[in-house]
């Protein structure tokens, strides 16, 4: 008999999960493949993105959980994971990985880890308590604080474009879980 799945979201207490709804998104050369998303080309301007953008949110705290494997990567500085403020019709948080590792709050510039290399599996969870603060986590430990306006949001990952990167870039993600309270 196999062991139950561990229970691995960060911050334990009192969490339910969660299914909010989700949209394919593919723009520019974008592809999406279940969980494999995919830029083909490596121009640098115009948006280029494959994603899912998940449902509305608009107060309690949410909890993001996914694990990514960066499989290609032909250019550099590709957002995988963003909360978006849609009440400022903006992203508010995005991870991004730039070609050689290094994990990054695209606002701000922080460096929040190098795990993000070629075929390494990394997880991330963010945190968000909406109108208090966001937290992000890589393989557990706590690496990003944020103050967080009041509003409406939503999370999204993938293989996204920065303003600054190009691809192309394959990106696998996997074991993606949602909770809230």
């Amino acid at each position: 008999m196999a062991a139950p799945a561990a229970r691995a979201e960060v911050e334990p207490g009192g969490w339910n999960a969660t299914s909010p709804s989700f949209t394919v998104q593919e723009r520019g050369c974008g592809q999406v493949d279940n969980l494999t998303f995919t830029l083909t080309c490596s121009t640098a301007s115009g948006d280029q993105r494959a994603e899912r953008r998940y449902a509305t949110y608009t107060g309690g705290t949410r909890q993001f959980e996914g694990y990514f494997r960066i499989a290609a990567m032909g250019g550099t500085r590709i957002s995988l994971k963003q909360t978006f403020n849609e009440s400022a019709s903006g992203p508010y948080f995005m991870l991004a990985a730039e070609r050689g590792g290094r994990l990054y709050a695209v606002h701000g510039g922080t460096t929040l880890s190098t795990a993000g290399t070629v075929g390494a599996t990394v997880r991330v969870n963010t945190v968000h308590q909406v109108g208090t603060s966001h937290r992000t986590y890589v393989n557990g430990s706590l690496k990003h604080t944020y103050s967080s306006p009041g509003g409406s949001f939503y999370d999204k990952f993938g293989a996204y474009r920065t303003d600054s990167g190009s691809g192309p870039a394959t990106v696998v993600w996997s074991n993606v879980k949602f909770w809230s309270k």
